[in-house]
């Protein structure tokens, strides 16, 4: 099956999609538990992760996909340890004697992926990888719905998916949590961190006063056009205009404003 190149616009809908991914509140008790089960065993993944410099928590998601956490299976597929794997990959790893130990079979699957050598360890870098560690087939085979190895579980993901290898189902439902969800879930209770913006002003928000366009001016203009008796452009020039409709939200001038 052909690969696919993280492209520029590829990361850019990695990183839309994420940043739009939310949590469907029935799946948030479950959701919960996962997270608490991941973070009880951090110190595994952690382990794993610092030999190989991949990430904790992108070890963890596949984890979860790949075997519910299950510590007694293979990383690669959900086999059992207790032997080499008989699913695709099979007869891995290569190396040693069954019973291997999770972390034996983890470093080898991850390895086998090219994780090890993998350095963009952005959130679309990041999603690019765990696609690639689960296949192409929803790319290439049926676009029209998005992965739910990343996107079960949040509004990204409603059905359709492969019931086994190469059998497709328009009707099936993935029951199981997104790797990009989990991700997502564990931003949000700030466990781990996504640095992307870096500004001069440490003290700069995201969004201020100027009479350039500025990244996330576009977002701001939309937002306080849902308001009443406010039109705004949407051209992302944060200006006296915009400045004023905040204020009539909010009783405050955008940072930068030259009349506060």
């Amino acid at each position: 099956m052909p690969g696919i190149n993280l492209t520029a616009a590829l990361r850019s809908e990695y990183q839309s999609l994420f940043d739009t991914c939310n949590i469907r509140p029935e799946k948030l008790s479950e959701i919960e538990k996962i997270i608490q089960k991941i973070t009880n065993n951090k110190t595994r993944y952690e382990n794993v992760g610092a030999q190989l410099s991949i990430p904790w928590y992108v070890i963890a998601s596949i984890h979860n996909m790949e075997s519910s956490l299950n510590f007694n299976c293979h990383l690669h597929n959900g086999d059992s340890l207790t032997a080499r794997t008989r699913n695709v990959p099979a007869g891995r790893p290569l190396t040693g004697n069954p019973p291997f130990t999770w972390e034996e079979s983890a470093r080898d699957s991850l390895t086998l992926q090219r994780l090890n050598i993998w350095s963009d360890w952005s959130i679309p870098g990041i999603l690019y990888k765990i696609e690639e560690y689960n296949g192409w087939g929803y790319r290439n085979r049926h676009p029209e719905v998005l992965t739910p190895y990343l996107w079960s579980g949040s509004v990204h993901y409603v059905k359709g998916k492969f019931v086994a290898d190469g059998r497709w189902s328009d009707t099936a439902i993935s029951n199981q949590i997104g790797a990009g969800v989990i991700i997502r879930r564990l931003v949000e209770k700030n466990l781990i961190s996504f640095n992307r913006i870096e500004i001069e002003d440490s003290n700069k928000p995201l969004v201020y006063y100027s009479s350039k366009k500025i990244e996330h001016g576009e977002r701001l203009q939309e937002f306080l056009n849902q308001f009443p008796d406010i039109y705004l452009l949407i051209d992302g020039i944060i200006g006296e205009k915009t400045s004023d409709a905040l204020k009539l939200v909010t009783g405050n001038y955008l940072y930068g404003d030259p009349r506060v």
